[in-house]
């Protein structure tokens, strides 16, 4: 069984991973390499369920 891992992104950084990963796709298409592995993570950031939460920051 593999661990899940979860991360807190806004729009800004989330459209961030999207543009790299959508560039490191091309790149790859370009180089005649399969890009199987990026069509994954990609397509579970853009399907991933949004959850809205407060952060609460406390003083040490």
């Amino acid at each position: 069984m593999s661990k899940k891992y979860y991360i807190a992104l806004d729009g800004y950084e989330r459209g961030i991973i999207i543009n790299c990963l959508n560039e490191k796709r091309n790149k790859l298409i370009v180089d005649g390499k399969y890009t199987n592995v990026i069509d994954e993570v990609l397509l579970k950031i853009l399907n991933a369920k949004q959850k809205n939460f407060k952060v609460i920051y406390k003083e040490a």
